[in-house]
């Protein structure tokens, strides 16, 4: 199964919490999806008229699409329980939080779906202690393997 990281949404936010959402997709869509094309580069969620949108996560064109293939960076809605919703949008009313994608995989069942983080942007210094721990893991497993 293709699972797809946002590495750099832990490196620049703090994230809180995490929540599993389905996807509404075309047919190239998730054909390009399995094959691993997508990337994450400043994308972001926001609401519109009380639904959750997912924004500027390019999804590249299905190689072997037809004239029905689909506009890579089209806004494209997440699909999760309204108690849920609710819950975001009063956490995003907050200053300073946002919903950034975390991670894109495919279920057994063959459907794809998306894990969505609510966290604070980091500061300078909050970014060089993750840098500076990472760094120290790495040293200790190093050791440990010798």
């Amino acid at each position: 199964m293709a699972e797809l990281k946002n590495r750099s949404a832990y490196y620049e936010f703090a994230i809180e919490d995490k929540y599993i959402a389905g996807m509404v997709l075309t047919g190239t869509e998730i054909k390009s999806i399995r094959g691993g094309r997508v990337s994450f580069n400043d994308s972001f969620c926001y609401f519109s008229k009380g639904e959750l949108f997912v924004k500027s996560l390019h999804i590249a064109e299905y190689s072997h699409g037809t004239y029905a293939n689909h506009d890579p960076l089209r806004e494209r809605k997440l699909l999760l329980q309204r108690k849920e919703l609710r819950k975001l949008e009063k956490k995003i009313q907050e200053r300073g939080y946002t919903i950034v994608p975390l991670r894109m995989f495919i279920t057994d069942k063959g459907l794809a779906k998306m894990e969505i983080g609510v966290g604070k942007g980091k500061k300078l210094h909050d970014k060089r202690d993750s840098i500076k721990q990472r760094e120290a893991d790495r040293e200790l497993r190093r050791n440990f393997k010798v």
